[in-house]
């Protein structure tokens, strides 16, 4: 459930196909993100999940599967 609403956020952000979004994708290299994007990817996880990540935790994701355990954790 968690992916499936972060691939929504980061298609939303990014402009790209949800489908090509894997757990083992990567914002910067594979999706082509930005600081700012990755920002704003997680102001968008933080409103979607209704959480709230701590800015040190934020700068440590790259790859969709650290924003999950990231966003997993937060829930928990």
């Amino acid at each position: 459930m968690e992916f499936e609403k972060l691939k929504k956020v980061i298609a939303d952000v990014l402009n790209v196909d949800p489908e090509e979004i894997t757990m083992e994708t990567t914002f910067v290299d594979d999706l082509g993100a930005d600081s700012l994007d990755v920002f704003q990817i997680i102001m968008g996880l933080e409103e979607e999940f209704d959480i709230e990540i701590p800015a040190e935790e934020a700068e440590k994701i790259s790859t969709v599967e650290e924003a999950v355990n990231l966003i997993r954790n937060a829930l928990n």
